[in-house]
């Protein structure tokens, strides 16, 4: 059998960021977001017609959600969307550890 090497590269962790994009931060923040919204509304059973009547929006939004096509929503709408889901938001700042900047994560709970 022969030998060969793989060329690849490893991830930051952060898709966005391995695929270059300047926004990448902000772009896994409101795709972890979108990703519970999808999870709870499979959870519940909901329609995409009664996912927008609950989130007052139209449904067209609602699929462009559902299909991670985010650009049409902010960081604060889809946190508007969780609460409207009876979802509870913590915002935590603390100083950062051993960098000159600060980070920012998103990090999900389910109990």
């Amino acid at each position: 059998m022969k030998d060969t090497n793989i060329e690849h590269t490893h991830s930051t962790g952060n898709v966005y960021e391995d695929l270059g994009f300047s926004d990448a931060k902000d772009r896994l923040a409101k795709s972890t977001l979108a990703i519970k919204i999808n999870d709870i509304i499979e959870k519940r059973g909901l329609t995409q017609k009664e996912t927008a009547l609950l989130l007052h929006v139209n449904q067209p939004k609602i699929s462009a959600l559902i299909n991670g096509r985010l650009d049409g929503f902010s960081m604060e709408r889809l946190i508007y969307f969780l609460n409207l889901l009876n979802q509870d938001i913590e915002i935590i700042v603390k100083p950062a550890k051993k960098t000159s900047h600060g980070r920012g994560t998103v990090s999900i709970i389910d109990k």
